[in-house]
């Protein structure tokens, strides 16, 4: 196990010197021991709450990813911060708290890291905006850090098919309708949601989950095992112990989110027919360390990117079969195979090596993930008036990102959603 010496890190603050034993007191009340205040001191933040299933398996993780940094060596001091739940604020006026909570959660993690002097810091969240607000976290405060996404939910099951949440949503409409009855849609919004996790399908949760691991702040697989498997707190312990070796080895966020990891992250949004939020998320956690990567940066990946997984909403499958079929992972390595020649780093190893002895996983869910042969369609299109042969997907004209299942638009200058 490596020692660290704190005289270089930034916990020294809080921690050392006669001058610091009121801090010190204070770590005591909590039972650390000197032992403990010694060590380097590494925030677990994570958006555990009660709002919404997406969120309610964090803690536990979190406790695995205290263990994970407790063993290589830190002490780890966990905190948690907001989040606020799409699904549940959509509709009202509760969805106006749903972007700027983003950055409130980038904002309160900054804060608690910089306030307390954190050296490293490792970020569990599991909804939409929460995502992505730890990683522009992360790389806004560049210290070692490892993000680990908290899992998506398991499908229910109605009349013998996969079913998720967006299937009680257009319930709804066919009730609205008359195409369905009260009692049908009651046995429907039974069965949605079995677990704790986020959302099934390919919504924003799970893109940014696949963005995590191909910027390369997230362990390769960590984004796709469901949040109600054990496995997920494996994953949790071994992204506590990288943090701590990325400290050691001073490997920081902004060594390893640069122009082209971000290439690679809107790539797999696209490969995997993601959520549009993701050409909002991306240009902001550019921004947070200068990087010009704009609206317009992701749409030209977008026209370029082969539409390989099947996902839901506009597709036939979910998370939990993109995971059981080889994950990010393998999705990279195909989209590599084809010739899109992702670069960059991951968790401080470089891509294109570690992806090369992937292999595709068989399963019986055939058809979640095409060759790159038998493609016919691109996320992308050349213009706004040259329509692709499938609604799936992403439509990108001179000036918007469309997503034509959800008939989203972003315009430069405006959003409407």
């Amino acid at each position: 196990m490596k020692k660290f010496n704190k005289k270089n890190l930034p916990s020294r603050h809080t921690s050392l010197g006669p001058d610091k034993a009121p801090q010190r007191s204070f770590y005591y009340a909590m039972n650390l021991t000197e032992k403990d205040i010694a060590k380097p001191f590494v925030g677990v933040v994570s958006t555990w709450n009660e709002a919404a299933p997406c969120n309610i398996a964090l803690m536990r993780q979190a406790q695995s990813v205290k263990k994970g940094v407790y063993l290589s060596g830190g002490t780890p001091r966990e905190f948690c911060t907001i989040t606020v739940t799409d699904g549940i604020a959509m509709g009202h006026e509760g969805m106006k708290s749903s972007l700027i909570s983003r950055d409130v959660i980038a904002d309160s993690t900054e804060l608690t890291v910089r306030g307390h002097c954190y050296d490293a810091l490792v970020g569990v969240a599991g909804c939409d905006k929460s995502l992505p607000g730890l990683m522009m976290a992360m790389v806004r405060l560049n210290v070692p850090s490892v993000f680990i996404y908290g899992g998506s939910i398991l499908p229910g099951r109605f009349n013998g098919k996969d079913i998720t949440v967006v299937d009680v949503f257009e319930g709804v409409g066919k009730y609205s309708s008359g195409k369905i009855t009260a009692h049908a849609l009651r046995k429907l919004e039974l069965k949605a949601c079995p677990t704790a996790g986020a959302c099934g399908g390919q919504f924003t949760a799970n893109t940014m989950a696949c963005v995590s691991e191909a910027i390369g702040l997230a362990l390769p697989y960590s984004a796709g095992t469901p949040a109600p498997y054990s496995r997920r707190d494996k994953y949790a312990l071994a992204s506590g112990k990288a943090v701590m070796n990325l400290l050691a080895k001073k490997i920081r966020p902004r060594d390893i989110v640069t122009k082209k990891s971000l290439e690679n992250a809107a790539t797999i949004v696209a490969a995997t027919g993601g959520s549009t939020n993701a050409a909002l998320h991306l240009p902001a956690i550019a921004n947070e360390i200068g990087i010009k990567f704009d609206l317009m940066d992701v749409a030209k990946i977008f026209k370029k990117t082969p539409y390989l997984a099947d996902l839901k909403p506009g597709g036939k499958y979910v998370a939990k079969d993109m995971w059981k079929a080889g994950g990010v992972p393998m999705l990279l390595k195909t989209l590599m195979d084809g010739g899109n020649r992702g670069r960059g780093l991951i968790m401080g190893g470089d891509a294109s090596a570690k992806l090369s002895s992937i292999g595709f996983v068989e399963i019986s869910t055939q058809g979640n993930e095409q060759n790159f042969g038998d493609l016919t369609q691109s996320v992308g299109i050349a213009n706004g008036d040259n329509i692709s042969s499938s609604i799936r997907g992403l439509r990108c004209g001179g000036n918007y990102i469309e997503k034509i299942s959800l008939c989203v638009i972003i315009l430069k200058k405006s959003v409407y959603i």
